[in-house]
């Protein structure tokens, strides 16, 4: 069967977006939530048998890989970015979602058929000295190995071709955040951190002002060091662990934190947030009190639900749960995605449709095919 005509497909890409973008979407666009991992953990295309550990230690391996993956995702993957050989490739500093558990020195560990992770390391015995410890200098430990890295990339993308194509390094980690919450959970462990909101509060505020403002500290030391402006009016963050709480737990409890990083790097907004899993019981606070305009989504969400609770002039991204597009048929992918487009998430022309949330090893591109077919089907406006 032939493949895509991509000369079509990357002007109808344009189309998508510029409509969107303009205000007057004709359909959905698609995007797709996808990373190395899903070469480095599927043998049929990780043929090197590139570990990640290899990949975390070596800046070379994870250039390179980062140019293979992203050539194998632009001639097999269908959904509304360019297809084929770009004017330049774009290659960054990669440590997952770890680089911020691990500059707080959290130990690293290395699972067989999954991304690496940090665990929780800061016990009942050892809070207090964490605190007293005082925050990681923002260019510290694994932050250090972060610029080596990025500066190494630098140098080896200059006058480097791949495919014919020069190489851009486009960041590195740190300039963002995870979130206050989730990155406490990964220290200090989500049930600890959950009781330690009622059974020592002194301790949890303590420790959520110190992440927070380390992380502040770091962001605006990266943003001197790159040459960006220090502050900003709008601005993209998550913290996946909310999900664990109560509304009024977390408007009390984690609420502040947020409001202080989006009072520093979103001041006039409008902002953005990604949160996995179904944090949605917190989205209109979210909405109200950050002034959040675009949420980006996990899985389980209802989606027409959804759009009731934040109304038309909110972005939602959503869609398929990623174990159904690995495992279903492209059937069922397809079935599933109308019945999300036609959930009523797509009044007010705010939706894009993605992933939910970043795809995982082993999903067929026909699945992924099938989900775009049906976008391209049902997401139509003034149908």
């Amino acid at each position: 069967m032939a493949g895509p005509d991509f000369e079509r497909h990357n002007a109808e890409v344009r189309e998508v977006w510029a409509a969107y973008h303009a205000g007057d979407p004709a359909r959905v666009p698609m995007t797709l939530g996808v990373n190395p991992r899903y070469v480095l953990l599927d043998p049929a295309l990780n043929l090197e048998g590139i570990t990640f550990e290899g990949y975390f230690s070596d800046p070379d391996v994870m250039f390179e890989t980062q140019l293979r993956f992203q050539h194998w995702v632009r001639h097999n993957l269908e959904f509304d970015q360019e297809m084929g050989l770009p004017e330049c490739w774009s290659v960054s500093v990669d440590f997952q979602n770890s680089h911020e558990a691990l500059w707080f020195g959290a130990p690293l560990r290395y699972f067989e058929g999954n991304v690496p992770d940090t665990v929780p390391f800061i016990t009942d015995d050892t809070k207090q000295a964490f605190l007293d410890a005082g925050p990681p200098d923002p260019f510290s430990g694994w932050m250090a190995r972060n610029w080596e890295y990025f500066e190494h990339m630098e140098a080896r993308a200059e006058g480097y071709e791949f495919r014919g194509r020069p190489v851009s390094v486009s960041g590195l980690a740190g300039c963002g955040t995870d979130g206050p919450f989730t990155l406490g959970c990964s220290l200090r462990g989500a049930t600890e951190l959950c009781t330690d909101i009622y059974a020592d509060p002194g301790f949890f505020h303590a420790f959520m002002g110190r992440i927070t403002d380390a992380t502040i500290d770091r962001i605006k030391a990266f943003r001197r060091r790159l040459g960006q402006p220090v502050v900003s009016d709008e601005w993209g963050f998550a913290d996946d662990s909310i999900q664990l709480l109560s509304v009024e737990t977390y408007r009390q409890h984690v609420l502040p934190y947020h409001r202080r990083l989006v009072e520093t790097f979103g001041r006039r907004g409008p902002n953005s947030i990604h949160l996995c899993g179904d944090a949605t019981h917190h989205f209109p606070m979210i909405r109200d009190e950050l002034n959040v305009m675009a949420f980006d989504t996990g899985y389980p969400v209802d989606h027409g639900k959804l759009r009731g609770m934040l109304g038309r002039k909110v972005t939602i991204h959503g869609g398929p749960a990623v174990e159904l597009l690995r495992a279903g048929s492209a059937e069922t992918v397809a079935a599933e995605t109308r019945r999300i487009l036609e959930s009523g998430v797509m009044r007010g022309g705010r939706f894009i449709l993605r992933e939910g949330n970043n795809l995982a090893p082993g999903t067929p591109p026909a699945n992924v095919k099938a989900m775009y077919e049906a976008c391209k089907r049902y997401g139509r406006y003034g149908q």
